[in-house]
């Protein structure tokens, strides 16, 4: 096994920077480095050197294995953060022999030896790149172990009905009640109802990792612009009196009620010649559709226009220009004036409130990622095959049984896994 190593905190000027080491070469390249013979996880001054040159005065900390979070020996040399620093450690590690670490390789290496499940490496990355509550919270919790819980309790279960099956089918002479696979029918009743409401529930983890998103959608100068830049509270997008400004759809990530969001001005949807503005309405068309949330923009006394089709039932109406008066503003939905500020606060309210109640839940998410969602429904689809099979033919419903313990397993990497851990660690930063 090469001994790997990689700067773990980000490059640049700083106070202080960490190389990490991990692997059976550790001890070697510390004692290389002056730095040998140090107590386990206990923290010591000490100044490297390399073919005689002084490289730094650093504090070094040494991991014995399996007490490390590789599971290997490992080392952490915190040096002053200078660039020169850095680069002189490091050329002395090449020289030594060791090698550069790969984009989550010290994250795979405890996966492999057992440090974590799968589900709960990728939740490390998660917690890197974390920048709401929301999303750190979720993160470990995944990293506490809950994710890789809830799909051992439906392995669990899909367990206690292949049992029932297979003691049918393998002894069929012995002294086994009649028709026993048939028991099996109520516990893969409930496990297929908690595996569909999981999935019903899929995009609930999905939203609190990549982004809720929520699209302003409406007719030419409507007002959409002047809304999104007193939502963002900046001039990010160009408002003119002229229809049709914005040809494009621009994004702004904000967080609300300590939730990502990314927020959407489209452009104003009407039929038009013109090629670009065209374009644009097609994309703002996609991006509605596919949108969490939409607020439909409207102007006081405007008629309804193409932008009613793409409203939900649960989306927000958006009354703008309440500053100009123009007539009654229906009951429904929020009035509001970018120029003067009035409702911005109460509609930011209102969203964070939306975001609260789409997000929040009693019990963790069983989908956090595309690739759970995808073995949840190969595990679905698997155990309602197996239930309709159940009766007449035992023998396949244990092979879509075991399909279904294979997908669940995937997810925390129990068995399977070559194929998925590129997938999983290709996202990942060196150092980690």
């Amino acid at each position: 096994m090469t001994t790997i190593f990689a700067l773990a905190t980000p490059p640049g000027r700083g106070a202080v920077a960490i190389i990490r080491l991990s692997g059976p070469d550790t001890e070697r390249a510390l004692e290389a480095l002056g730095a040998g013979g140090l107590k386990p996880r206990l923290a010591s001054l000490r100044k490297l050197s390399h073919e005689g040159a002084i490289l730094d005065q650093a504090l070094v900390l040494r991991f014995v294995a399996p007490h490390s979070y590789t599971g290997e020996d490992a080392a952490e040399l915190h040096l002053h953060g200078g660039r020169a620093v850095v680069e002189a450690v490091s050329s002395a590690l090449l020289d030594m022999g060791l090698a550069p670490a790969e984009p989550g390789e010290f994250t795979r290496r405890a996966f492999q030896n057992g440090r974590m499940d799968l589900a709960q490496a990728e939740a490390v990355a998660d917690l890197v790149d974390a920048e709401t509550a929301a999303q750190a919270a979720q993160a470990l919790g995944q990293l506490d172990g809950a994710l890789s819980q809830t799909y051992a309790g439906f392995r669990r279960d899909l367990l206690t009905a292949l049992a029932l099956v297979e003691a049918e089918i393998d002894f069929p002479d012995e002294d086994v009640p009649d028709h026993l696979a048939r028991s099996a029918g109520p516990v893969l009743d409930k496990l297929l109802s908690d595996l569909r409401a999981a999935l019903a529930d899929a995009d609930r983890g999905r939203r609190v990792r990549e982004g809720y998103r929520i699209v302003l959608i409406g007719e030419t100068n409507a007002g959409k612009s002047a809304l999104f830049n007193a939502l963002v509270r900046r001039e990010a997008a160009i408002v003119t009196p002229i229809a049709g400004t914005t040809r494009d759809v621009l994004d702004a990530d904000l967080i609300i009620g300590g939730y990502a969001v990314t927020l959407s001005d489209t452009a104003g949807l009407r039929d038009s010649n013109d090629p670009v503005e065209a374009e644009g309405v097609r994309r703002a068309r996609a991006r509605a559709q596919a949108a969490d949330l939409r607020l439909r923009v409207r102007a006081p006394g405007d008629p309804d226009g193409p932008a009613a089709a793409y409203v939900r039932a649960d989306d927000l109406i958006v009354w703008t220009k309440a500053d100009l008066g123009g007539g009654v503003v229906p009951s429904e939905g929020f009035a509001v004036s970018a120029v003067t500020g009035q409702g911005i606060e109460t509609l930011h309210d209102v969203l964070a409130e939306r975001l609260a109640r789409d997000l929040s839940g009693a019990d963790f998410p069983a989908v956090t990622r595309e690739r759970h969602r995808r073995r949840l429904s190969e595990a679905a689809e698997a155990v309602d095959a197996a239930r309709v099979r159940l009766i007449d033919a035992p023998e396949l419903a244990g092979d879509d049984l075991r399909r279904a313990a294979d997908a669940l397993s995937r997810v925390t990497g129990e068995i399977g896994v070559e194929d998925v851990l590129g997938e999983v660690f290709a996202t990942f930063c060196i150092g980690k």
